[in-house]
């Protein structure tokens, strides 16, 4: 993460794109963009996409590297802390994967050990361990690890959720990005108007239809996470399925032609018939499980009483801050936490702190 610098001072990239020196911020950030998959100012070098010349080449430089994923988890290498692997485009385990490459952007040389250069995201799902365990993969929680027989000990595919804050600023965004835009292909390759089998175009951030010429862009869905406030508490919710005990911040997705404020007030009287009167945004967080964008919103609620919708949600109770801050140090009897590097978790810890 880039942290603030009184200087101000910027330097140029390769391409002319404004970027922070090395050891120098060269911006302010805000305390909210400091959420997780947030905030590390990744250059995603929108203008390359559609040059495919200019992809092409990048491909080929000694300095790219791919950001790999197996069924949605990164490759990492399994350390302290852990650390998103970039494997070179020559990788023997990438042989004859290029065409599926999906661009994602620069990063400069300064940010850690590897080299400046162009980051892409490569799938290779196709690939069948011999001998993992594969009972957990794609659960609320999955412990399992894959180790493929090209890579080194110590590099495994693991599940995001879990280890999404054992990993840097940089290295999170550019893990949720890839994860992000390869679910989004693995479920459109047909076309919405026309039906017909869509083809890969602008360097992996469009699909293009040969038979009707429609264009497809990846989705992200807007979900607003309420911290709803009454006096010295704060509401929380479990749905169905979560592990026990464990509660977070009210969520639900914003439906067409609503705003964020009407969609907060609608999704907390939906689940618990607590009015909410003032609305304020907070923070964001991209949120790749599977493509949603998680606006977090404060809201201030009218009365108290609550009364669970049990198709939306399980339980819904209010924490004091007390409370809160028990639970958030594991030491509440009914209360687990939500998860960290969550939003959720982030805006109760800012919440406690008074920073928001």
């Amino acid at each position: 993460m880039f942290a603030a610098d009184a200087t101000g001072l910027v330097a140029c990239n390769a391409q002319g794109r404004v970027q922070p020196r090395a050891g120098q911020g060269g911006m302010t950030m805000r305390n909210a963009e400091q959420v997780t998959f947030g905030g590390s100012a990744f250059d995603r070098g929108g203008a390359m996409r559609s040059d495919a010349k200019a992809i092409a080449r990048a491909q080929a430089e000694d300095a790219t590297r791919a950001v790999v994923l197996w069924r949605g988890k990164p490759l990492i290498t399994r350390a302290n802390p852990a650390k998103l692997v970039r494997l070179a485009m020559d990788h023997p385990l990438l042989e004859g994967r290029a065409d599926g490459a999906i661009f994602l952007g620069e990063e400069s040389g300064f940010l850690g050990e590897e080299p400046g250069g162009a980051r892409f995201a490569i799938d290779i799902s196709d690939w069948q361990p011999d001998a993992a365990d594969l009972n957990s993969v794609g659960a609320f929680t999955d412990p399992s690890e894959q180790w493929h027989p090209l890579l080194p000990e110590g590099q495994v595919f693991a599940e995001l959720r879990r280890i999404m804050t054992w990993l840097s600023p940089r290295d999170a965004e550019l893990a949720a990005t890839a994860k992000a835009i390869i679910g989004w292909h693995g479920t459109h390759g047909f076309c919405a108007a026309c039906g017909h089998k869509t083809v890969i175009a602008q360097a992996g951030w469009q699909r293009h239809c040969p038979a009707c010429a429609a264009a497809h862009f990846p989705r992200t869905d807007p979900v607003v996470i309420m911290l709803i406030t009454h006096g010295n508490s704060v509401l929380l919710g479990r749905s169905h399925g979560w592990p026990e005990r464990m509660y977070s911040l009210l969520a639900g997705f914003v439906e067409p032609g609503e705003t964020l404020e009407a969609a907060v007030r609608r999704e907390v009287f939906e689940e618990t018939a607590i009015q909410v009167e003032e609305v304020q945004y907070l923070a964001s967080q991209p949120w790749p499980f599977p493509a949603s964008l998680m606006v977090g919103c404060a809201g201030r609620a009218v009365n108290t009483e609550i009364l669970v919708d049990p198709v939306e949600i399980e339980d819904a109770l209010w924490a004091s801050r007390e409370e809160v801050l028990q639970a958030l140090s594991g030491d509440h009897p009914r209360i687990l936490p939500a998860r960290k590097g969550s939003i959720a978790h982030f805006l109760l810890k800012r919440w406690l702190a008074d920073t928001l």
